[in-house]
């Protein structure tokens, strides 16, 4: 005998519910042999209610049928990897990747372990005066433990009842042609069907559907009737069956979720949709946005997908700026909305300036303790490129400056006036900038590249996003000089684009084409290269190219390897100069590395390296035995040996 999950219709408060229960179903297998008190238990049970088909378990604290016990839930776990030979880690070592079906039963008898006591029962407690702030249930994380929950001496953790005493599968209304089973998955990017939040650790999963339920989600009672006047005037009343009925509140048709309509009108909603927030501020637009059970007139598409969005489904739009909408679904995506209700909260756009102006053309920057003073790019000092931007890390060319009095610390006049702090399209959550950085490096989030100039690093405690300097620039619309059309970050998150640059996949971290007949997709690595540079044996700006503009006489001035047949980096872009023919490989001419500055030290692992310029004769490489063309190379030296390194790719 076994356990199995299933709802049956019940009265709470003289009210009806869909109410998950446990019952006791014989295994479809041959049974193994369970220890002589859980056959005494099961027995029991079947005498009493005198059925051998099922029986319904009521474990609601002290009503449990004693002496029943379960089975830890992190001995599940363990004993489900020792018997699949999966190896698993715990939080203090390397975040494992692993996804498998639990096979071991929620009832304890046949669930032992060496390191575990097999007889030591979970106890049942009820403490009014538990810790809730900081009290997570060990096994799903995903919801907070109340004052009612299981504990276990030996680990010294505590568990949500729905968790310990979760069944290997279990029938739920809206997935009733086959059960959803058991698992224990790492994939952080999948979503709870039911809640829209992470799905990971103990879930409830259907291969067949590739669909995704908390354990703790997948059992919360379902009632038959819905009272939000904010959302609708009339009680709501659950559809007896899923069926092709779109919601008033997202305009969408969603068969997994449970559907309710108001008898005295056509008014249809979502389970999930009838409680959304009203004002919320999203990462694509700068003012917040109000939710509306219809659009005015003349708004014809979405700010995040821009899609075509009607006017008689809700929709979030900005009472600021005229002609602003996002579908409601758009606007709660996980990348997009940082999940706080913002209703009733007052605004704080009192972003503090990233710089004091002390005089005319001098001002004090937050990075530096000087004063910079403002240099136009007709001067034409610093066209060399032996100078670097302090906070984006690209050389200094013609462009408008700002530079230490006393000092070599120069900054781009639009670095410069970057702000201190900034929301950004890619993330939820307001982003400040960051000079220092631990073991003196980062890799941006958008562009994937190692930086060691200026940051935006996420405000959240929890949240290590960060992008670098040019990155965080970026905006809708992109107008990337490489393409006629302006660019969005339209496509929806569970697309794996590829960029038509580098033709690499980078998620959903790509910028594309909203154009009619226009598919045009590049990612950020690419998007944010330099689009004109300077070669210091040109006196001309060199334009960056695409791939399929190389010929096969093209060659690279520095490698003096062939353009379509040399890629260095995963680059299939090259930067060229019309008037000269002059051709380059973007890593030749920037480096693997663009948004390096020299003369700095940075820590990779235990291994501390210092960033130089790459002289005349070039330095020899002691790992690929090359004389690379890259404008800066690193040099480790350790107690043994020193060694002068190209590329950390070797």
């Amino acid at each position: 005998m076994d356990l199995f999950g299933e709802f049956q219709k019940v009265e709470i408060d003289g009210k009806p519910f869909l109410v998950y229960q446990n019952v006791m179903k014989p295994l479809p297998q041959t049974e193994t042999p369970n220890s002589s008190a859980e056959n005494t238990i099961i027995e029991s049970i079947q005498n009493k209610t005198h059925s051998s088909d099922k029986v319904a378990i009521d474990s609601d604290g002290d009503d449990l049928p004693l002496p029943l016990l379960f089975a830890c839930p992190i001995l599940r776990l363990r004993l489900t990897a020792s018997n699949e030979n999966i190896t698993l880690q715990d939080d203090s070592g390397k975040v494992f990747e692993n996804f498998f079906e639990i096979k071991t039963s929620p009832l304890h008898g046949d669930n032992t372990s060496n390191d575990h006591d097999p007889v030591l029962p979970l106890f049942w407690c009820n403490n009014k005066e538990a810790d809730l702030e900081n009290n997570d249930c060990y096994i799903c994380v995903s919801h907070k433990v109340d004052s009612d929950y299981y504990f276990c001496v030996q680990c010294d953790v505590r568990y949500h009842k729905e968790c310990v005493e979760s069944p290997l599968e279990i029938s739920y209304p809206t997935h009733a042609n086959h059960s959803v089973q058991l698992y224990f998955s790492k994939k952080r990017f999948k979503k709870c069907i039911l809640c829209r939040k992470t799905a990971d650790r103990s879930i409830y999963y259907c291969a067949l559907c590739d669909i995704y339920m908390h354990v703790f989600c997948a059992q919360a009672a379902i009632p038959f009737f819905k009272d939000q006047p904010k959302r609708h005037d009339h009680i709501l009343t659950l559809f007896p069956r899923q069926a092709s009925l779109t919601c008033n509140i997202c305009g969408l048709l969603n068969k997994l979720h449970f559907t309710y309509v108001c008898p005295l009108c056509d008014f249809v909603t979502h389970t999930d949709c009838i409680y959304i927030p009203q004002t919320i501020r999203i990462s694509r637009h700068h003012h917040r946005i109000s939710f509306t059970s219809s659009l005015p007139f003349g708004i014809r598409s979405c700010g995040v997908c821009r899609q075509q969005v009607y006017s008689e489904y809700g929709a979030y739009i900005c009472n600021v700026c005229s002609g602003y909408a996002v579908h409601t679904r758009c606007a709660l995506r996980n990348d997009i909305w940082d999940g706080k209700e913002l209703e009733g909260v007052q605004e704080d756009e009192d972003f503090e300036p990233p710089f004091k102006r002390i005089s005319d053309g001098v001002i004090l920057h937050f990075s530096h303790g000087c004063h910079l003073e403002f240099e136009t790019s007709t001067s034409g000092v610093y066209v060399d490129g032996n100078k670097f931007c302090q906070a984006c890390a690209l050389p200094i060319n013609d462009e408008n400056l700002y530079v230490c009095v006393e000092c070599d610390f120069i900054l781009h006049e639009a670095c410069a006036e970057a702000p201190f702090k900034k929301f950004h399209p890619l993330h939820p959550h307001p982003l400040k900038q960051k000079v220092v950085h631990e073991n003196g490096v980062f890799i941006c989030d958008a562009c994937e590249n190692l930086c060691n100039g200026f940051g935006y690093g996420c405000t959240e405690e929890y949240c290590d996003y960060i992008l670098d300097a040019v990155c965080a620039s970026a905006s809708e619309p992109f107008n990337y000089q490489g393409h006629q059309h302006p660019l969005f970050l339209a496509l929806p998150p569970n697309v794996e684009p590829m960029c038509h640059i580098c033709k690499s996949t980078k998620d959903n971290k790509v910028l594309n084409c909203i154009a009619i007949e226009c598919d045009f997709i590049i990612c950020f690595e690419c998007a944010t290269l330099p689009y004109m540079v300077r070669y210091k044996h040109d006196e001309h700006y060199l334009t960056f190219c695409h791939g399929d503009e190389a010929t096969g006489s093209d060659w690279c001035e520095l490698c003096e390897g062939k353009l379509v047949l040399r890629v260095t980096g995963g680059k299939q872009g090259f930067y060229k100069c019309n008037d000269c023919c002059t051709t380059l490989h973007v890593t030749c001419l920037l480096g693997p590395y663009p948004y390096f500055k020299p003369d700095q030290a940075f820590t990779l692992g235990h291994n501390e390296f210092q960033i130089l310029r790459n002289p005349s004769p070039r330095r020899f490489c002691d790992i690929c035995n090359t004389r690379r063309p890259y404008p800066i190379i690193f040099l480790y030296e350790g107690e043994e040996a020193s060694l002068t390194i190209c590329n950390f790719d070797h």
